[in-house]
């Protein structure tokens, strides 16, 4: 970051200064490439992007009230041209080129191996990122800026559009995905491969897609060769710290040459690219300079930004996952005099509602559906870590409970938005975790006072571990607020159980039981189930979840002081299939089945 223009050279560029637009293009150009380059994963698509996004900035860059956001702003555009182009790729899908014609300077990937020089765990890293869903790619290209400190969390938040709290959730859920695939690479590295592994993945077309990844996820698990592919996984933060910009190589567009000519086709260039910005006189000059930079050959000579520069061919590895916004095109007219064809229904067999209960609800993020599935699961609450549920509107008769996630969101507005919303609020969501709320005690005490003024029913910071402990997080937090006269009206408890047997049910309610014995206060589970984080299987197989679903909610709805419960989560989509409990609206897993006869 170091080497990005400041706030002057920004103020300078938008009133049309040439100088400091090549100095504003030549700082910000590597980001921009970066951040699409991994979204894409080296797709024909990049140079495009790159280009539009440019074009964007620049016409826009007049309109740019607060030149100090400037960077927040440029990731914005960044984001949204990547989101536009997945859309348009997942309308009309690319044919896959023919390996043999491909370039290979078009797969990032490749491009981030051979340029950083990367080995070890750091190239199976690098070569995990070809396994990532769609929406995931996103998310790391700008996360991987952060963990190498080219962006900050505020910056992604802007640069998404999500609330801070869905963005840390949707990190977990992305580095988890990560995870999988850094364990699919390695197993498909081992040499020799293992033969049951050679033999399940016969069919396979060796381009990485989600499909694959499950499957092959799976065989590892289970077997016994393959299983170490899990060990030893150095944390991902840690690998990724100073593999930043990726810059790349100069491209002269076929027909310029050196010296003066080159600034010469260099401003002809830039007059087709004004053309295409739709921009006006003052403007152009802007264009022209970003020109003139790229063809000169200076540390922005990244990309040369030409209306007609041809892609790069298309990287045969990466499939891009289906997405929820594939568009959807009306049906053809019926042709006069004619009838419609009948046509055989597809509607799924109604399966009744289970009667709600006022306990059992769930932790939900946005996916297609959400609102039908919490009506099909038979939940009486839910909640989205936010303050609201703008993105996540529930159903009628299933209550909304919002949270203060951390201690960026006790401000005024955000309390006045969650009072607006119900009686009861969650408090802060896993303080005792890096990555998450991460407050100290004293941190969260302080803070408690502005959620106590909301007068709400007060649900105690929900800690990841220790909450039955003598001096753990939850239990210093409980005596602080205790000393301090402070209200606390219920007790929040997340718990993740890596024993898969049928001992977990047990393992869990004693864990309840003694919470409960510790504070003799009501209890809100608000998150629960069975993962394994540090070894394998990492999930328990479907009859697993089942078994202990039934027996841990049979056991919640007995016990008086258990108000609420909420599994985690409500999707069973991308990285949470192996959890989720709804595919769509109506669509339960085996899990989901078991959940909804709960209660």
């Amino acid at each position: 970051m170091a080497n990005q223009p400041d706030t002057a050279t920004v103020v300078a560029a938008r009133a049309g200064d040439p100088a400091a637009v090549d100095r504003l293009v030549a700082g910000y150009l590597p980001l921009v490439y970066t951040i699409v380059g991994r979204a894409l994963e080296g797709h024909a698509d990049v140079d495009d992007v790159v280009q539009e996004t440019m074009i964007r900035v620049l016409r826009n860059l007049g309109e740019l009230r607060e030149p100090e956001a400037f960077r927040s702003w440029l990731v914005a555009i960044t984001v949204r041209q990547v989101r536009d182009r997945f859309r348009l790729r997942n309308a009309a899908p690319d044919t896959p080129l023919d390996p043999d014609l491909r370039d290979p300077g078009a797969d990032f990937t490749d491009l981030a191996i051979t340029r950083l020089e990367l080995s070890g765990q750091r190239r199976e890293t690098a070569e995990a990122t070809r396994w990532l869903d769609e929406e995931n790619r996103e998310l790391l290209s700008l996360w991987w800026l952060e963990a190498s400190g080219e962006l900050t969390r505020d910056e992604i938040v802007d640069g998404t559009g999500l609330n801070r709290q869905h963005a840390a959730v949707r990190i977990q859920r992305m580095k988890a995905q990560l995870e999988t695939a850094r364990a699919v690479v390695r197993a498909l590295h081992r040499h020799p491969i293992c033969p049951e592994l050679a033999v399940v993945i016969e069919p396979w077309d060796h381009r990485p897609n989600a499909l694959w990844r499950k499957r092959i996820a799976r065989h590892t698990r289970e077997c016994r060769l393959c299983a170490p592919a899990w060990q030893d996984l150095v944390a991902a933060e840690r690998l990724l710290a100073g593999m930043g910009l990726l810059v790349p190589s100069s491209v002269l567009t076929a027909g310029l040459t050196k010296g003066s000519a080159s600034v010469v086709s260099g401003k002809a260039v830039a007059g087709k690219l004004a053309v295409k910005a739709g921009v006006g006189v003052a403007q152009k000059v802007l264009v022209t300079a970003v020109a003139v930079t790229v063809v000169g050959g200076g540390a922005a000579a990244a990309l040369t930004l030409t209306a007609d520069t041809e892609p790069a061919p298309a990287a045969p590895q990466v499939i891009a996952a289906p997405s929820p916004s594939t568009l959807v095109l009306p049906p053809s007219p019926t042709p006069a005099g004619t009838s419609p064809t009948p046509k055989k229904s597809s509607a799924k067999p109604v399966v009744p509602v289970t009667e709600i209960s006022a306990k059992k609800g769930v932790g939900v993020w946005k996916f297609t559906g959400s609102k039908a599935a919490l009506k099909d699961v038979g939940a009486g609450w839910y909640y989205d870590w936010a303050s609201q549920n703008n993105d996540i509107p529930g159903p009628a008769g299933v209550e909304f409970v919002p949270m203060i996630w951390g201690k960026q969101n006790v401000t005024s507005a955000t309390l006045k938005e969650a009072k607006s919303e119900g009686k009861v609020l969650l408090g802060f969501n896993e303080p005792d975790m890096g990555g998450q709320a991460n407050l100290s005690v004293a941190e969260a005490l302080a803070a408690w006072p502005q959620l106590q003024a909301t007068g709400m029913r007060l649900i105690s910071p929900a800690v990841a571990y220790g909450g039955d402990t003598a001096g753990g997080w939850l239990d210093r937090f409980m005596t602080g607020a205790k000393a301090k006269n402070l209200r606390v009206d219920g007790i929040a408890l997340h718990w993740y159980g890596s024993d898969f047997s049928a001992a977990s049910v047990n393992q869990f309610l004693g864990y309840v039981d003694a919470v409960h014995k510790r504070y003799d206060k009501p209890i809100w589970i608000t998150e629960f189930g069975l993962m394994n984080f540090s070894g394998t299987p990492k999930y328990p197989t479907d009859a697993q979840k089942v078994t202990f679903i039934k027996g841990a909610t049979a056991g919640l709805e007995k016990r008086s002081f258990v108000e609420r419960y909420a599994w985690f989560g409500l999707p069973a989509v991308g990285d949470s299939v192996d959890f989720g409990l709804y595919e769509d609206g109506d669509s339960p897993t085996e899990a989901g089945k078991a959940y909804r006869a709960a209660g």
